[in-house]
Parts: structure tokens; C-alpha cells; sequence
């Protein structure tokens, strides 16, 4: 099943340094007239989220977007929003969340706006990272499952310490954007499924919210990796590592350090990759950090 076998072999894997071609992006519908969560992260497009009110019921209301238990919050007090992971495969068009509260359940409809991403080409000298062996692809597909697990978990009661995320290394450009068209030696792969950025090795990677340690590994693509899970299916996923300063079930604070920049497993020299994922869809993390580009 070679579409099976292109999955696991870069479904996870963080982009390396390439050339980046522009192609045309289009204008996201605007934000809604809610509160400053609202209005910072709302960018519904593919790879995006959308925020949507859901009253001002004295308890939350439940909601689920493509079978996934959806992040709940209550905005300043006052309504409930949908912070909604929309997939980066979703086409543009109307969407819909299922919610459930005491009056019943039923859907909220929301709109997809269309947004075009750049491709990116990169050379790599080890034909196994663009073409793994049997062996490698084993491994892959074990690793694949882990990662997976924690992308799925929801912790149900938990309120994110923070939506506005800080960033996690300190200075350093943005080197490949989230959402990149990728081809390595020419073969088209899975798209960039998080945001680089380009900072020396050694550099600390802290918490951009508090979370719980969920998982950490040293994977075939992805080398030294850390899961780190703020509640609710709202994810961070930083690899490349080059020492995990964490353990799984540590309780880590809103800006503690959670490991070291470095470059291994596929990377072409060191660099963080962080990775943001709402109900199990891989978002752009630039969102939270406010350097979102429609």
C-alpha cells in the first residue's frame, strides 16, 4: 500500500532546511466579534482553528469536531468557546461541530476558508531517510502508534494555563512554516506538520504552557522527542532534541525547560521543531505566538 507506506514513512517526521518557493495565499474569513482569545486565534482554514461561542450555560458544553472531544473553555469569564484543531487535509467549505449540553445535542456550523502553502525541495545525502528499509519501517510504524496515542489523549477537566502560547526557545527565525509542501529528492512527502525554528544547539526549550509529560522517545525521524500535554487534546510536541530534561508524568510550569535544542534523528543541523496539536489535528503553531500569515 504505497500511500500507507509514504505515511509512515514521513507522516511524522519534522522538515529539514530547504528552499521555500511562494505560491499565492488567500485572505481567511475574519474573526468573530468575541473576546481577545477569540479574536487572536481564530484563522479557520486548513492547518488552522476556528473559535466558536457557545452561550453562557452555567456548566460546559461538550463538543466534538470528525469524532475528536473538542478544548472548552470559558472566555473572560463570561461564554464558553470551541477551540477547534481543523486538519490540514480538510477542504475549504462549511464544517460543523456537534455539540451536547443540557438542551440536547446538536450542530454548529462553521466555515473553512481557503489558504495556499508554500513547497519546499530538500536534498538529503542518506537515501533511507527519503526511502526507509523494511527494518526502518517497522520501527517507523511502532513509533507511529506511540506518537499517535499521545497526539489522541484528552484529559477532560483541565483548563489550559494559557491559549496564548509563549514561544519556546528564545530568539532564532522561523526557518520552514508550518504547512510546507515537501519534497525530498524530488518525492513528494507529507506536509511540514510544525514550525522550526533556526536557534544554536544547547539552546533551552521551555514549556510554552504548563503541561503534563506524556510522552518522550528517540525516534527514527524524529530523533530525542518530548510529548508535552496542557489539557483538554491540546498538545505540544518538540523533537530534534539533543537531551530531554523530563520524564513521562513530570508536571512541567509554564515556561520550564523540558530539554535542548540539537539535531537528531532527520535534521540537517540543529533546530527546534514544535509541532501543536487540538483534537488530534496538527495545527499552526504560529497561531498562538501571534506570527500567523493568511
Amino acid at each position: 500500500m504505497p500511500a500507507r507506506r509514504d505515511m509512515l514513512r514521513l507522516g511524522l517526521a519534522a522538515a529539514a532546511v530547504g528552499l521555500a518557493l511562494p505560491v499565492r495565499a488567500r485572505q481567511a474569513p475574519p474573526a468573530p466579534s468575541g473576546g481577545f482569545i477569540s479574536r487572536k486565534l481564530n484563522a479557520p482554514v486548513p492547518g488552522g482553528v476556528a473559535v466558536l461561542s457557545l452561550g453562557d450555560a452555567a456548566t460546559a458544553p461538550e463538543a466534538s469536531y470528525r469524532d475528536r472531544r473538542v478544548l472548552v473553555v470559558r472566555e473572560a469569564g463570561r461564554q464558553w468557546i470551541a477551540v477547534v484543531g481543523i486538519p490540514l487535509a480538510v477542504k475549504p467549505g462549511p464544517q460543523g461541530i456537534t455539540l451536547r449540553d443540557a438542551a440536547g445535542a446538536r450542530q454548529l456550523p462553521f466555515t473553512v476558508g481557503a489558504k495556499d502553502y508554500v513547497a519546499q525541495h530538500i536534498t538529503l545525502k542518506n537515501p533511507r531517510q527519503v526511502n526507509p528499509n523494511p527494518d526502518d519501517m517497522r520501527r517507523i510504524e511502532r513509533e507511529m502508534a506511540e506518537q499517535s496515542a499521545a497526539y489522541r489523549a484528552y484529559r477532560a477537566g483541565v483548563t489550559p494555563s494559557n491559549l496564548l502560547l509563549d514561544r519556546p526557545v528564545k530568539g532564532g527565525r522561523l526557518s520552514s512554516p508550518f504547512g510546507l509542501r515537501r519534497f525530498f529528492n524530488g518525492e513528494e512527502r507529507n506536509p511540514h506538520s510544525g514550525l522550526d525554528f533556526a536557534v544554536p544547539a544547547g539552546t533551552p526549550i521551555k514549556a510554552p504552557a504548563a503541561g503534563v509529560v506524556s510522552l518522550v522517545g528517540d525516534y527514527f525521524f524524529n530523533g530525542k522527542t518530548v510529548f508535552l500535554d496542557h489539557g483538554q487534546g491540546f498538545v505540544s510536541m518538540f523533537c530534534h532534541m539533543s537531551a530531554i530534561d523530563v520524564k513521562v508524568g513530570d508536571t512541567v510550569p509554564r515556561g520550564g525547560v523540558v530539554g535542548r535544542v540539537g539535531a537528531t534523528g532527520r535534521a540537517t543541523g540543529p533546530h527546534l521543531h514544535w509541532n501543536v496539536s487540538l483534537n488530534d489535528a496538527r495545527v499552526d503553531p504560529a497561531i498562538f505566538i501571534g506570527a500567523f500569515k493568511p
